[in-house]
């Protein structure tokens, strides 16, 4: 499975993917995780991409195993809403859309490259240690109306050189 770039005709599946995969959060968080607003709104944000895994099953070859949101800041790449729908969950296809993006942000002349976790993913902090990121400190959560407990972002790196 080969990550390619999204396009504006992914809209609908990255919305239902990203969704279907953010379940998980439905305790932590009111609402959709996102919505076709804020996926157009990304797509056509500078130096940023979604990268899509297409499912191989599909007989329409347009739905989506798998999405992750990237951008690049000079030196810095950033990534977030990784998610693989659950059909295509425990195949490594997570780890492999994480290469994917240390790929894209090295190709675009990032040495460093973060994300930000929310705590009470408590399975999330090892499985991205056993990528190579590390802690480097927590914030708080930017928008907390939109939360249903209290909660933080771990932040994390990794270096790309």
């Amino acid at each position: 499975m080969t990550p390619r770039r999204a396009t504006p005709a992914d809209v609908a599946e990255l919305v239902r993917v990203i969704n279907l995969a953010y379940q998980v959060e439905v305790t932590m968080f009111h609402g959709e995780r996102t919505s076709e607003a804020e996926v157009i709104d990304r797509l056509g944000r500078p130096d940023a991409a979604f990268l899509v895994v297409d499912d191989p099953t599909a007989n329409d070859g347009r739905r989506l195993a798998a999405a992750v949101y990237v951008e690049t800041r000079d030196e810095r790449g950033y990534f977030g809403m990784l998610s693989v729908d659950p059909a295509h969950q425990g195949r490594g296809l997570g780890r492999a859309v994480v290469h994917a993006v240390e790929a894209y942000c090295r190709d675009a002349g990032c040495r460093v490259l973060d994300i930000d976790v929310v705590d009470l993913r408590t399975e999330l902090p090892a499985f991205y240690a056993a990528l190579g990121f590390t802690p480097t400190g927590s914030r708080p959560f930017p928008d907390p109306a939109k939360t249903r407990r209290p909660l933080h972002l771990i932040q994390m790196e990794k270096p790309l050189v």
